[in-house]
């Protein structure tokens, strides 16, 4: 799609480098900025001409999971010769992971070019329509139209925030996939969890096959309203397919997996905690839909494409003596299968949390849920202007864990310093000196700035607004 356009849209000057696309796209409207409306992005595809429609796609919903899962779901697909686009977001380090072909994010030039493939039409579009699009509409068109020209088989797409109205929702996706749904972005999809099932079902389309994780049943109740009204058709975790057994393992865990089509035994999935085994049994459930065929997949390539799969940010170990562990949760959901996974694969003592969380999350909520597995917290904050201050967080810190398991260091990298400190003495009568370990968590954001930090040869991250 390089080629000379059939219209002739103004011609703004074209970037040259990866800093001037990240501060072009972040000149636009954030992606905290919401105008329910799907014009303005179909009009930018339609521009463009309806790229997405030139390959088949998964389109991943929920509340968490849906990164993780989509990486699983890519690896599967490549494993079976698929060529495959992947769009998640937020990014953790740089803008670039947000678009990937074949696994791999686009580099530096890549990403130039899908750029200056659109900027033309983003002006069209701005001239067109009552608001401008937003940083996140921009991306998602390069992204679509960085797919076809690929090109690529099958499109993997996380949503950015609910469903019906996220930029994404211009595919008609042939597995649309429903992670576990709890409340969080109440502001924006509602406060209850059948108000935010009703805005994520908006992803289910007419003869679409839905993958659902196991939800609480007024959850479910609005999937299936869903489904009975658009013509598709729903396979449940726990009923259709699910986890049949798991064992935390060194480096991750063995499970088995019940498909749609057959039993896949003891497999090595790197990555931690009761709600990964979920996403991977998401995962395999969702590419044997797409798949089709009555028969199991090749249980070897199953095996060596969830051996390889990697999340970043997501329980992830980037040092030791101490050991740091990053993870990206960033609502109560999140952090209480964080919590779960920590008790169910590691045994720290102490373990000392680094917690920098969004002024627009539900802070209380994310220390409950972290409180009985971190022997202390040091809160602080991140370089976003969205960052709740580290003293607020601290007030709220103090009526959660009480004055003495809490610290107060605003700047991230003296948290982490003080955290390492407080791990490596070990402060129970049981620890030995060196046993204790440090997690950094409470937004994608401050996992990200960690990662840049703790991660050595890595470049900096672009700049951009996540969540």
């Amino acid at each position: 799609m390089s080629e000379t356009p059939l219209t002739s849209p103004s011609s703004p000057r074209l970037a040259e480098t990866m800093a001037e696309v990240e501060d072009a796209l972040l000149s636009r409207w954030p992606e905290t900025r919401l105008e329910p409306s799907l014009d303005r992005i179909r009009a930018f595809v339609e521009l463009r001409g309806e790229p997405q429609r030139g390959y088949r796609s998964v389109h991943l919903t929920g509340t968490n999971g849906k990164t993780s899962t989509s990486r699983m779901v890519d690896a599967l697909l490549r494993a079976l010769e698929l060529r495959t686009g992947r769009f998640t977001s937020p990014h953790v380090e740089r803008m670039n992971e947000r678009i990937s072909v074949d696994g791999e994010p686009l580099d530096d030039e890549a990403f130039v070019r899908a750029f200056n493939d659109v900027a033309p039409y983003t002006h069209m579009v701005d001239e067109d329509q009552p608001h401008p699009l937003s940083f996140f509409e921009t991306v998602v068109g390069m992204a679509y139209a960085a797919f076809a020209d690929a090109p690529v088989d099958v499109a993997v797409v996380e949503v950015g925030m609910g469903g019906s109205w996220d930029a994404t929702n211009v595919i008609d996706a042939d597995v649309a996939v429903v992670l576990p749904i709890a409340v969080d972005h109440a502001k924006y999809l509602g406060g209850t969890p059948e108000a935010i099932a009703s805005e994520k079902s908006g992803i289910i389309k007419a003869g679409s096959v839905v993958v659902s994780a196991a939800q609480d049943p007024e959850v479910d109740a609005v999937l299936v309203a869903r489904v009975a009204e658009v013509g598709a058709s729903l396979l449940r975790e726990g009923v259709d397919f699910g986890v049949s057994a798991r064992t935390p393992a060194v480096g991750g865990q063995i499970v088995t997996l019940e498909g749609l089509r057959g039993r896949y035994e003891d497999l090595f999935l790197p990555l931690y905690g009761a709600h990964q085994a979920q996403n991977a049994a998401i995962a395999l459930a969702t590419v044997e839909a797409l798949v089709g065929g009555k028969e199991p997949l090749d249980g070897e390539l199953v095996a060596a494409a969830f051996a390889d799969v990697t999340s970043p940010a997501r329980l992830e170990i980037v040092r030791r003596s101490p050991t740091v562990i990053l993870d990206a949760a960033h609502n109560p959901h999140g952090a209480a299968a964080t919590a779960a996974a920590l008790e169910d694969s590691f045994t720290f003592d102490p373990l000392v949390g680094v917690l920098g969380v969004m002024a627009d999350k539900d802070a209380e909520g994310l220390l409950v849920a972290l409180e009985p597995v971190l022997s202390h917290v040091v809160v602080t904050q991140c370089s976003t202007d969205r960052a709740m201050r580290a003293e607020a967080l601290g007030e709220a810190a103090i009526d959660v864990f009480g004055e003495e398991r809490v610290s107060v260091v605003p700047r991230l990298a003296d948290a982490i310093e003080a955290a390492a400190t407080l791990a490596e003495a070990g402060e129970s009568v049981s620890a030995s000196i060196g046993a204790g370990a440090v997690l950094v968590t409470g937004s994608v954001v401050t996992a990200g700035e960690a990662r840049t930090l703790l991660t050595a040869g890595r470049r900096k991250p672009g700049a951009g607004e996540r969540s």
